[in-house]
């Protein structure tokens, strides 16, 4: 069931919702969160697909905020509020309500989110693509436990890695740092099985990916060892390799579904490790709302700290010095001299033979 609203308000978005409920036959409300999700038009549906796929595991009414920009300067003087409400089939197992602002409005969006909102249950805010730098501090962050970005989206993943260590608030997450969770689990599993001590590690993965960063600050901030990180041609992460004093223990996954285990003394392993679409993780943030304090403490580790331990790891080749140089310089001049006599000694040794 859907139900268009032009120029509209939220008291009237709220009537929609009620009178849609009635007339698919569930009064009642059964919903568990409320999802808010900030987005632009060309990425507002497949946000929505896989919010509306999430909902079969986490029932819940979902806020689409679209920010429409106007062209005109008379259209952005004119503040307007436009609304499609889905429920039933169209919204899957939740209730679904897409906002799209224009306008003076586009900079009071909580205002109009504030009175959707689900009385006494709790509220996650995900943006897609374009997060603000401090998500607490959002005007639309604010209103929520829970605030959800993606790095990988960023025009410099990297330093936008950064970025949320410097802004990080009790709540924050990154979906880059749900991507590794099965490689967390999975080492973290096979760690249990050898009674040894890690001394170095190496992630490899695509570059411009903060999910290999991330699994690398990780590793070295729980193992207290240098780690090492390497560039692939992907996709995502594609090796992990612990040096232990039992041997080494690897994870590859060069194809980004089947990985392999390898561990000495052990036979080689294949295990499941596909890369998983948005909507598995999303559903997998929506599962606990409380503050994950192991992601605070890896993206707190800091890059900077990284790629030193890496280059005590791993150093390339260095260049030589000035001092270096000149000694091999001296080096050679001092050895040329004595090199000359013996090849004027061979003729007469050869006509001693003759």
């Amino acid at each position: 069931m859907k139900t268009d609203l032009t120029d509209t308000t939220s008291s009237k978005i709220n009537k929609a919702l009620v009178l849609g409920r009635r007339a698919i036959g569930t009064p009642a409300v059964g919903m568990v969160l409320t999802l808010v999700i900030v987005t632009d038009e060309e990425n507002a549906y497949d946000a929505l697909k896989a919010a509306n796929e999430a909902s079969r595991e986490h029932p819940s009414r979902t806020l689409v905020v679209i920010k429409r920009v106007s062209r005109s300067p008379r259209d952005r003087a004119k503040a307007r509020l436009d609304a499609e409400v889905r429920l039933g089939a169209d919204a899957s197992t939740g209730e679904t309500v897409v906002l799209r602002l224009y306008g003076e409005v586009v900079d009071h969006a909580q205002s109009v989110v504030l009175p959707l909102l689900l009385p006494d249950a709790p509220v996650v805010v995900w943006w897609p693509v374009n997060a603000p730098s401090d998500p607490a501090n959002d005007p639309l962050g604010a209103l929520a436990q829970r605030r959800v970005t993606d790095t990988y989206s960023a025009e410099q993943p990297i330093q936008e890695l950064t970025a949320r260590a410097d802004a990080y608030t009790p709540g924050d997450t990154d979906l880059s740092w749900t991507r590794i969770t099965p490689w967390r689990s999975m080492l973290a599993a096979a760690l249990d099985q050898v009674v040894c001590e890690v001394t170095s590690a190496e992630v490899e993965g695509e570059e411009f990916n903060p999910s290999v960063e991330l699994l690398a600050m990780w590793l070295a901030d729980r193992l207290k060892v240098p780690v090492r990180r390497s560039k692939s041609a992907g996709p995502g992460l594609t090796s992990v390799r612990m040096e232990t004093s039992s041997g080494p223990i690897v994870l590859d996954r060069p194809d980004g579904s089947l990985a392999t285990l390898s561990i000495q003394g052990q036979p080689d392993r294949g295990v499941a490790l596909k890369r998983r679409d948005t909507a598995e993780l999303i559903a997998e943030e929506l599962r606990r709302l409380d503050p994950d304090d192991t992601y605070a403490t890896a993206l707190r580790f800091g890059l900077e700290r990284l790629d030193e331990e890496a280059a005590t790891t791993a150093p390339e080749a260095a260049r030589p010095t000035v001092e270096e140089t000149v000694a091999v310089e001296e080096t050679v001049v001092e050895e040329a001299p004595a090199a000359k006599p013996a090849a004027k000694k061979s003729p007469a040794k050869k006509a001693a033979a003759k």
